[in-house]
């Protein structure tokens, strides 16, 4: 069906969706539905709905130049291709009044309003409650957008959230920029869309209404109502016809159009990057707020797209004014603490970027285990200490030492865990991740046996004689023998926790294949 075209029948609707055998899996009812005799479209599909129908239905050869014009949907490809040449038309042969601009940049605003907070927020994702008189304003604005009645537009929206970068998105971004804005709407769909209930939709009285009188609504809203009131309310006709008319649709179509297109590809996955979906200002700019898209596509029934204060919303804005008229109800909300999970997810997974484009201290397991004799005859040739167990090389340091090469010269050959962490200087986080890239082997046993085997020798050496060791002397050694609790628990920075990758931080797929036509 063309996008602008006229809508067809509601019995037709499901004629044209990927409807799949069930695999002779038969409906069983059960005590948790509801006994209202309604029929779902998707009541019954297989749980290998996607896969099979993929498999099952070919789709429809590329696009290419030889066979485009054959694959042209004529009356979308017309609306779209002959009002913005009105436009410029306009532009060249009316000047604008200031009052024209301001009406039309009203009528834009409401418009697309009709369709953020109505046919995108509201009927396709049910996520607040209109009264009557609002879902009636929000249909006539919507009408005035050009875009498919509520019943179309909705059942292809969420055909696109259940399928999204499938070839069962009607609209998906994997098949590129130019397919996702204008491409899909111009040409023949080379799938049919993914099914997607709507039976809600056909039972609302304001839907059934917009759908039947579609045509004529277009036309008023569309074309007539903004010129009728630049020409009664200051005799512009003809700029309330080319300007609030024709242009007003022109960027309201492509503004609409963005979320499908730009909101895939500019910006950051804030919440997940599984598809395609992402969160930029500029998007939001330039679609009355659609622009957050990434958090969108995470929590659909939520009726914001922005949830921080300063990030530009206006349809969120104007659905809570409408509820502080009583005109809205039931504003949903996903739970903040499920949202800050998805948050931190891909925090930690920028992380782990971050550590993986980082060098890190050789593991124990790729380090020589020596003994604590080895290492004092080692010391002798080359500048050698022991921290927390691990030997370091410090040959390259001597003379960087902000305390001076004496310090580090008088403790090679020993164990410095102690001085190292507060005994004489309490040595910050980059130093302990400076020395750790010097680690050369570790110690049989680790620091604790050197430390005990350092006091034994220093009082082996000593003039004391064992016999005359008195109590005081024992005390001093033993307390020497203890290691500070804190050079105990510490843990090299890269060792002391691990970020578990969930997925790679991937660009926007694209489809390289071919599959919709070298066209787009």
């Amino acid at each position: 069906m063309d996008q602008l075209s006229p809508p067809a029948s509601d019995a037709s609707d499901d004629e044209r969706v990927a409807v799949p055998s069930t695999g002779g899996r038969k409906k069983v009812s059960n005590k948790w539905e509801k006994a209202d005799g309604v029929k779902h479209a998707d009541g019954a599909i297989p749980d290998d709905y996607v896969t099979r129908t993929l498999e099952r239905e070919p789709p429809l050869p590329p696009i290419e130049w030889k066979n485009v014009l054959s694959e042209i949907q004529w009356v979308s490809a017309t609306v779209l291709t002959v009002t913005p040449l009105l436009a410029i038309y306009g532009m060249f042969t009316t000047p604008l009044s200031w009052k024209t601009f301001i009406w039309s940049f009203i009528y834009y605003f409401f418009t697309g309003l009709g369709i953020t907070a109505g046919y995108h927020r509201l009927w396709a994702h049910r996520s607040y409650t209109a009264s009557l008189p609002l879902q009636y304003f929000l249909a006539f604005m919507g009408t005035g957008a050009v875009q498919g009645s509520i019943h179309w537009w909705a059942r292809g929206h969420r055909a696109h959230h259940r399928y999204t970068d499938t070839d069962l998105d009607p609209y998906g971004a994997h098949n590129g920029l130019l397919w996702s804005h204008l491409g899909w709407m111009i040409v023949k769909p080379r799938r049919k869309p993914g099914v997607a209930d709507i039976s809600d939709l056909r039972r609302n009285s304001v839907i059934k209404f917009q759908h039947k009188f579609y045509l004529p609504l277009i036309l008023i809203m569309g074309f007539v109502f903004p010129t009728a009131v630049a020409g009664f309310g200051w005799g512009d006709w003809r700029g309330g016809f080319f300007y609030a008319a024709v242009a007003r649709l022109v960027f309201v179509h492509h503004s609409t159009f963005c979320v499908n297109s730009l909101a895939h590809w500019l910006g950051e996955a804030s919440f997940d990057n599984k598809m395609t979906p992402r969160d930029h200002f500029i998007t939001a700019l330039v679609t009355v707020g659609e622009g957050y898209h990434n958090f969108h596509h995470q929590f659909p029934m939520d009726y914001r797209n922005a949830i921080k204060w300063h990030q530009y919303d206006p349809t969120k804005w104007f659905i809570g004014s409408m509820k502080a008229l009583g005109l809205a109800s039931h504003l949903k909300t996903f739970p903040d603490n499920e949202i800050k999970k998805g948050q931190l997810a891909m925090q930690l997974q920028q992380a782990h970027e971050k550590q993986e484009a980082l060098s890190w201290p050789k593991s124990s397991n790729d380090l020589p285990v020596i003994s604590w004799d080895e290492f004092k005859d080692e010391s002798k040739n080359r500048p050698l200490v022991c921290v927390a167990g691990f030997i370091h090389d410090i040959s390259s340091f001597l003379d960087e030492h902000p305390g001076g090469r004496h310090l580090l010269a008088a403790r090679i050959g020993q164990d410095c865990t102690s001085a190292f962490n507060g005994g004489v200087y309490d040595h910050s986080n980059a130093a302990h991740n400076l020395l750790s890239m010097m680690r050369v082997g570790v110690l049989d046993g680790g620091y604790q046996l050197a430390e005990k085997e350092k006091v034994e020798g220093e009082v082996e050496k000593s003039e004391i004689n064992s016999s005359l060791l008195n109590d005081d002397l024992a005390a001093q050694v033993s307390a020497r023998k203890s290691v500070s609790s804190k050079a105990t628990a510490y843990v090299v920075p890269g060792q002391a926790y691990h970020i578990d990758k969930r997925a790679e931080l991937k660009a926007n797929v694209r489809d390289k294949s071919g599959k919709v036509g070298r066209v787009f």
